[in-house]
């Protein structure tokens, strides 16, 4: 089948957490969710490293509530005290960005299964990124993300 016709499939993983966008709905297991929402708090620079079961539920219950109003942890009680820097117009928001980043790494894994993109490795940077077969292997340019450690979480 032709690429421009393939419908793309949606990721899923679980049933625990949806996030919808357009067309596209992704559906993810608590693990595979949790994991995802970790690692953009970290590439975020929100968070330095790996987080505690109540920091994690915490970062979570912030993305998908848009608030922690009973925190579990220091983590939460930080994301209520630093409210006004996190929250205001929702594509400048944490929560919009950790949603976004959450999305994009299950668009891009999806795409990679369906074969539109491979990972690569390249030399130079030291980093993965992601390319495209179809496309002379043109590699795919990521939107860059804001980052969060003015008002990080210290530990």
């Amino acid at each position: 089948m032709d690429h421009g016709t393939t419908k793309r499939g949606n990721y899923e993983s679980g049933s625990d957490y949806v996030l919808e966008y357009g067309e596209l709905r992704f559906t993810f297991n608590e693990r595979d969710f949790t994991e995802r929402v970790e690692q953009a708090a970290m590439k975020l620079g929100f968070v330095a490293g790996p987080l505690d079961d109540d920091e994690r539920e915490d970062i979570v219950n912030l993305t998908v509530n848009g608030e922690v109003p009973e925190p579990s942890s220091r983590l939460g009680e930080h994301i209520n005290a630093c409210w006004r820097e996190l929250s205001g117009p929702s594509e400048r928001s944490l929560v919009h960005w950790l949603r976004r980043l959450v999305f994009r790494g299950a668009w891009l894994d999806q795409r990679v299964k369906e074969g539109e993109l491979e990972i690569v490795f390249d030399d130079q940077t030291h980093a993965f990124g992601y390319a495209q077969p179809d496309r002379d292997w043109e590699l795919v340019e990521l939107s860059p993300e804001p980052s969060w450690a003015a008002v990080a979480y210290q530990r």
